[in-house]
């Protein structure tokens, strides 16, 4: 099928670029449910124990209707809304870069592209040290969108593979992490049964004792040092403003630390493929209902199937291995693509088209929506001041206020556009980038 939101549909927005390229409808719309998305991700870490929620769900509530809650987001949210970003940015490279190696030449395009994400990354900073929200995502798609552009002439073939062998990559060193451990399990059963009929252990069983001896050890260290991590965030973000802000710069400086390289990794082979698909015209809604009807069933099918395996061993809460070390990224990218073909396949239908059209508006304001809700929830609902909500909230609460967040932000984004070319801080963005002050009004 064609784009389905055609200049000739009467429910598409007249949009363009500032510099008069004209949007694609369908990525805007894209766009728009992933950065609205993206809160029902972060609404925990705002609303509690950034540390908390990596480690323990519990923590936030844990009654029969947060424990519904939390399996709806862990099946189809988790992780998915940041990955419809990264397939998104993927596609904004190939346009931008397109777009500006035609009108200026590849050594233009380099230098001007790289300034773009200079900047980008500079944002991302001011996110997370000014505005206090450590799980900032713009750095890192700066980045990794920096390294991207070494691959941008490549065939589409060759960049879906690039970006499937990275995330088979994270596939393989979770299985040899996962089968290290059964190892390890294995032994220690052999040791129990020698030591019960009074037999001599061999050298591997005396050496698997060193070794879970040593397991055992950083396990409680690690469970030591977590459960130090959310008390000591929880007794700070509470403590008052210095508090607050003395928690956000250390959790953001630890992230940047031990955890930027692999999410760098993550944007990366994720716009990889995303970069693959726009080139394919699968992510502008070109090709077939039946190409997109197969990407929803395959890749809910296949993602769903592993969530679930891994959400049942994440409750076990006893440390055990589990293949969820290795099937993550498979899973997140699975129900990612299940995503993006029923969206667009809703597309194709002009029922579809009326009842996502509003979620344009708010992809073409996607960078100053992420803001706002970093001003809202970390600066109105839950900071130590203002209405102070920090830690008062279960998980059904969290996300029926994130729910209200998103429509609110909607309706403004809607309204927004009607009025403006640009939103605020696009704007300034872009404003930097290209170096003059870019229109702002209709």
């Amino acid at each position: 099928m064609t784009d389905p939101i055609a200049p000739s549909d009467p429910t598409a927005p007249a949009a363009s670029e500032p510099d008069g390229a004209p949007r694609i409808a369908a990525l805007d719309i894209l766009r728009g449910l992933a950065i609205l998305g993206i809160l029902f991700m972060n609404m925990p870490e705002m609303a509690g124990s950034i540390w908390a929620g990596w480690t323990d769900p519990r923590h936030y509530g844990w009654s029969p209707a947060d424990q519904w809650v939390w399996w709806l987001r862990e099946l189809f949210a988790e992780g998915t809304a940041r990955c419809l970003l990264e397939l998104l940015f993927g596609a904004g490279m190939v346009i931008l870069t397109d777009r500006i190696a035609t009108q200026a030449g590849e050594a233009a395009m380099i230098g001007r592209y790289a300034w773009r994400q200079v900047v980008l990354f500079a944002f991302g900073l001011v996110h997370m040290f000014v505005l206090l929200w450590p799980g900032d995502i713009l750095h890192t798609y700066a980045l990794a969108a920096l390294l991207g552009l070494f691959f941008r002439t490549r065939s589409p073939q060759a960049l879906l593979a690039l970006g499937l062998v990275m995330t088979v990559f994270d596939f393989a060193g979770g299985v040899a992490n996962y089968q290290a451990a059964r190892q390890q399990q294995a032994v220690m059963a052999s040791v129990a049964m020698h030591r019960a009929a009074g037999q001599p252990l061999t050298s591997v069983e005396r050496a698997g004792l060193v070794t879970e001896r040593d397991r055992r050890a950083e396990l409680a260290r690690r469970k030591a040092r977590d459960e130090g991590r959310v008390a000591l965030e929880d007794r700070m973000r509470s403590s008052g403003f210095t508090g607050w802000v003395r928690s956000a710069w250390s959790t953001g400086v630890v992230l940047l630390r031990d955890g930027e390289l692999d999410s760098v990794w993550e944007a990366l082979s994720t716009m990889l493929i995303g970069a693959a698909l726009y080139r394919w015209g699968v992510l502008q809604g070109e090709r077939s209902s039946r190409l997109y009807a197969a990407l929803a069933v395959a890749g809910y099918g296949l993602g769903i199937s592993l969530r679930v395996m891994n959400a049942a061993a994440t409750l076990r809460f006893d440390g055990a291995p589990t293949m969820g070390w290795a099937t993550y990224e498979v899973g997140r990218l699975a129900v990612t693509m299940g995503h993006v073909g029923l969206v667009l396949l809703v597309l194709g239908t002009s029922l579809g088209r009326r009842l996502l059209r509003p979620f344009a508006a708010a992809g073409r304001t996607a960078l100053t929506l992420y803001v706002a809700q970093t001003l809202i929830c970390l600066w109105l609902l839950y900071p130590p001041f203002a209405l102070g909500l920090y830690g008062r909230q279960d998980w059904v609460a969290m996300m029926l206020t994130a729910l209200a967040v998103d429509a609110v932000l909607l309706v403004a984004a809607n309204i927004w556009v009607r009025h403006y070319r640009i939103a605020p801080v696009e704007w300034a963005w872009r404003s930097l980038v290209e170096g003059r002050r870019l229109r702002f009004r209709n």
